[in-house]
């Protein structure tokens, strides 16, 4: 029933197969191949989180899904996989940004925040009993630092991008971003960068079924946009 190359290592969590694999986090990768599209761009003056939201049905509110999370006032988070699986990540970041601020009276680094979910989800790539998080993340904000982007998988390792997709035709979509990005773009035009790779990967783009985020360093806060301000720049897009 099992490859050769397998043998039953996938039946559990703890054990390495002969190649040194852990067959259930690369399981739980395929399910972040199978999400939905996120986008992120960084620049010296901002940072821009741009995701999809599919319709699974005709009877289906768009506006009940979150796709990005405001995790903290400079602080925002885009997954793709097993959105439960996210939720539960995202409570955790929320609870680790506001215990740093009634600690240290500061808001919490994003790598910090960044590294604290991710030694979450390396736990659960070793203990019995559980299962790897089925999701990967786009963390963007911004600290004292600047503007700040990393990606995580459901191992537990992270990386710092100038732009990078997650999810369904991601590959896809950071090939349009190694086209055309430049470090040299402003914020908006990290937005525009960011929708027009996500569009790569849809069929329609209409402002129903995205949700975009950024931050720049003026403000040093990540806000959501609203569809007022979508509308003119995918008019351009779909030009």
């Amino acid at each position: 029933m099992f490859p050769p190359s397998m043998a039953g290592y996938d039946r559990a969590i703890t054990i390495f197969s002969p190649e040194g694999k852990l067959y259930q986090v690369e399981y739980a990768g395929e399910a972040v191949k199978r999400g939905w599209p996120t986008v992120g761009v960084k620049c010296s003056s901002g940072v821009v989180l741009a995701a999809e939201k599919r319709k699974i049905s005709a009877l289906f509110d768009p506006t009940s899904l979150e796709k990005i999370y405001i995790v903290d006032d400079h602080v925002a988070i885009s997954p793709s996989g097993l959105l439960a699986d996210a939720r539960v990540l995202v409570d955790y970041a929320r609870s680790v940004a506001l215990t740093h601020r009634f600690l240290y009276d500061e808001p919490i680094d994003v790598e910090v925040l960044t590294k604290d979910i991710c030694n979450l989800k390396q736990q659960y790539t070793q203990f019995g009993g559980a299962r790897p998080f089925g999701v990967a993340l786009l963390v963007a904000g911004i600290d004292r630092q600047g503007p700040k982007l990393f990606q995580t998988d459901p191992g537990g390792v992270y990386l710092g991008y100038y732009a990078t997709a997650i999810g369904a035709e991601s590959t896809a979509i950071v090939e349009f971003l190694e086209k055309n990005y430049s470090q040299e773009m402003d914020t908006p035009q990290c937005v525009e960068l960011a929708l027009r790779a996500l569009s790569t990967a849809m069929e329609s783009i209409d402002v129903d079924r995205i949700e975009v985020a950024y931050g720049d360093v003026k403000g040093k806060a990540m806000r959501k946009m609203s569809k007022e301000e979508l509308a003119p720049i995918l008019a351009r897009i779909k030009k």
